[in-house]
């Protein structure tokens, strides 16, 4: 039996997906004639209460094409120190926009209204000019952590006060929701923008959405054509993404029981030093210093399950649509076997 735990973009698309996949009707979508393509930009649209929808390939795609829609070169764009746009886009920020990140200590990620009125800078011509302000939603690097919509309002309410533009960095905004209990609708209703992840939770194999006005997602095509994100043939990919929405947002509280599973698990072995909050899907926790994570790391691949080692110490599990409870037993007994 092997393992993945890295991560939930591991999965493989289902019979089912993969029947939509291949009964897809398609063109050529930088023509805009894509119908499958056109079919899945509207449909997620109005889940969020947009206007528009832009289909990329991935959520880096999408969340750089709205940072640069959003601002101009010399601006900066607030965020909190774990945002993923910040970490993991390969500096994207500063080499796709020209803006500069303003790093903000949040709780586990989510950052408040206050703290961003305090990194809005003054209107002077020494200074950088505050015109975006990104939330992520969950935050992969502080757990899974989400934010629920009576604490993104006051900042969205802010932002309008102070003529900023707000974004929503939702990669696994779907898993923010099944815990929440919140609707996509009025998650929409607080952004300027919304970019969304059809390869993580939702088990598609590729492909990302970027949401907001017409006007907006107008100047996103071309943005998106720059960056070198124009797909030709791409409703083989939109009708999975369609495929997810439909069938696999509902079964994610199966994922988040699983991590939960797994902290249980974790809590009784001795070689463990602490454990973040399980908010969601990902497991973040950190060895004692008797056993390095790179040992750790190597000891589970020998049982054929494979992790990441998120530092020296630090471990993080991701569960996942192929993650099943034959599996949970298994890593049980390899964790248990390593203790």
């Amino acid at each position: 039996m092997n393992i993945d735990l890295r991560s939930d973009t591991v999965t493989k698309p289902t019979k089912g997906m993969l029947d939509a996949m291949f009964s897809a009707r398609v063109g050529d979508d930088v023509f805009n004639e894509d119908p499958t393509v056109i079919a899945l930009e509207e449909k997620a649209a109005r889940l969020f209460g947009k206007e528009a929808g832009l289909f990329c390939p991935s959520g880096t795609m999408t969340n750089q094409i709205a940072i640069k829609v959003h601002t101009q070169p010399g601006d900066e764009v607030i965020c909190d120190v774990h945002s993923h746009i910040y970490n993991y886009e390969g500096g994207g920020i500063s080499f796709n926009s020209g803006v500069q990140a303003r790093l903000v200590a949040g709780d586990r990620g989510r950052i408040t209204a206050g703290q961003v009125e305090q990194h809005i800078n003054g209107d002077f011509d020494w200074l950088t000019r505050s015109t975006l302000v990104s939330l992520e939603n969950t935050v992969n690097r502080a757990g899974g952590s989400y934010y629920k919509t009576a604490q993104i309002a006051p900042i969205a309410e802010l932002c309008k006060a102070r003529g900023l533009r707000l974004h929503l960095d939702g990669a696994r905004i779907f898993n923010a929701l099944t815990e929440t209990r919140e609707s996509t609708l009025d998650t929409g209703k607080l952004f300027d923008s919304v970019s969304i992840c059809l390869s993580k939770g939702l088990g598609a194999p590729a492909g990302s959405l970027l949401l907001g006005t017409k006007p907006f997602i107008k100047q996103a095509r071309r943005v998106r054509k720059v960056f070198g994100g124009g797909m030709r043939q791409a409703g083989y990919l939109a009708a999975a993404g369609i495929y997810a929405l439909d069938n696999h947002v509902e079964r994610l509280h199966e994922d988040h029981k699983r991590a939960r599973a797994l902290e249980t698990i974790l809590k009784t072995m001795p070689y463990i030093e602490s454990i973040m909050p399980v908010d969601s899907n990902i497991l973040i926790f950190n060895l004692n210093e008797k056993l390095p994570g790179s040992k750790f790391e190597e000891l589970l691949l020998k049982e054929n399950i494979k992790i990441s080692a998120f530092g020296k110490q630090t471990v993080r599990f991701v569960t996942h649509l192929d993650f099943t409870d034959d599996m949970l037993t298994r890593v049980a007994d390899v964790l248990k076997k390593i203790a």
